[in-house]
């Protein structure tokens, strides 16, 4: 499904931030250790193609707070054993999911929660941090449409993709060895109540359908907060994929994830941002591919201005020279551009 609507151009102009990420900003929630909540994939648990203000929580926790959640690969039973998956091998939760949710859409992926953030206003950030990520089945499949799609043969079947989770490799053809690195294509949080209900589609300040390869384990999305309570969402798992996501999937598979959710009062952001161990990551989606080029150039350059002691004539300078652009996703319906900037080169 192809959705062109734009939710938001307009590129932010980060304030006094002493990090990309304002960590010196206090964090909503108490000072207490963490508690982790299970949070298992089933019909009363996900949302099945949307992100909206409206969808109620499955779950509430306090910010600082860690879910360990499970999420559902984005097929149905049918197809996985029409494409050669054992009937034994499919996921119980999957095939209650698909014969119990009929509120389907207007997009396809099936997105647990939403979970609701205690302290969570507009105009807040919410800090997504990916703990941990593990394979819970030994397959994923890929199909073929997307950019090029004409490269596709038709009526032929998803291709099935056996996982080697020990070595954390995929062989994909004889001599050809994918390393795995599993993520979560979709995390995000509930648009503003107006702009309605929002297929799982496409990407856009609310974050969600990003595809973003580096947001593995051990890195950290941050999200602008647009309701009360935030209503994060989380699906799409992906066990390797290429920059581009060009036949529209990556290795698609069911994940369990370790994500803790902290509000972050006071961190005023327009779009989604990421940072891992190497790098600070801005990020731009639109249905035009030159428009997200320019936001996630534009976020890079006011990050760097604010943050790094330099005006926006030498940000974008620097982004030139050290930053890299690359392009996130081709086939989301709106398209997504992320610049990644080193941190090993600020002393």
């Amino acid at each position: 499904m192809r959705v062109t609507q734009r939710f938001c151009t307009s590129v932010l102009r980060v304030g006094s931030a002493l990090s990309f990420f304002a960590m010196a900003l206090g964090a909503s929630g108490s000072a207490q250790a963490p508690k982790t909540h299970r949070l298992e994939a089933s019909p009363t648990t996900v949302a099945y193609g949307h992100y909206w203000a409206e969808t109620k929580p499955v779950l509430t926790i306090n910010s600082g707070d860690i879910i360990d959640v499970d999420t559902m690969l984005t097929s149905t039973p049918d197809r996985l054993e029409k494409s050669g998956v054992p009937a034994a091998e499919i996921q119980s939760s999957l095939r209650a999911i698909v014969d119990q949710v009929k509120d389907r859409g207007p997009g396809g992926h099936i997105l647990t929660g939403p979970v609701y953030v205690n302290g969570a206003e507009p105009g807040d950030a919410l800090e997504v941090k990916v703990l941990s990520i593990d394979l819970p089945i030994a397959y994923g499949y890929n199909g073929c449409a997307g950019y090029v799609r004409e490269n596709c043969e038709p009526g032929r079947p998803q291709t099935i993709i056996r996982l080697d989770r020990k070595n954390m490799t995929a062989t994909f053809l004889p001599g050809i060895v994918i390393p795995l690195r599993p993520f979560f294509g979709s995390m995000g949080v509930a648009p503003a109540l107006e702009v309605g209900r929002v297929s799982s589609n496409p990407p856009s300040t609310h974050a969600g359908n990003l595809d973003n390869k580096e947001l593995v384990a051990g890195t950290t999305l941050f999200i602008p907060v647009h309701v009360k309570g935030a209503l994060f969402e989380v699906g799409d798992g992906h066990a390797a994929q290429g920059d581009g996501e060009v036949d529209q999937t990556a290795i698609e598979t069911s994940l369990r994830g370790r994500i803790q959710l902290t509000v972050r009062k006071g961190m005023k952001l327009a779009w989604p941002r990421g940072e891992t161990n190497t790098h600070f990551i801005s990020m731009g989606t639109d249905v035009d591919l030159r428009i997200a080029t320019r936001i996630a150039i534009q976020e890079m350059v006011d990050f760097l201005a604010a943050t790094k002691k330099m005006d926006k004539h030498q940000a974008y300078q620097l982004t030139s020279l050290a930053g890299d652009v690359a392009i996130t996703q081709l086939v989301d319906g709106t398209m997504g551009v992320h610049v990644k900037m080193p941190k090993s080169i600020f002393k």
